[in-house]
């Protein structure tokens, strides 16, 4: 499936797609923190899953530049 990166300052985000319950799809945006000695990661998830992977990604993406957005750098 496919897979979004995004970048602010010296964070990333990455937007995935997971199947769960059959015919159903999730968003899952990973974030990463790099400052220079170790890397943080945390994982969201869209609250909400979907009929289609094309569907979930755009919600995966809309929660990534959501996230992003709230980071003060």
């Amino acid at each position: 499936m496919a897979e979004l990166t995004y970048t602010k300052g010296i964070y990333t985000a990455i937007a995935t797609v997971r199947e769960v319950e059959g015919d159903q799809y999730q968003g899952v945006v990973s974030l990463a923190r790099d400052d220079g000695d170790e890397q943080e990661n945390t994982v969201y998830e869209v609250d909400s899953t979907s009929s289609t992977p094309e569907e979930a990604l755009e919600e995966a993406k809309a929660l990534a530049h959501r996230i992003l957005g709230e980071i003060e750098l």
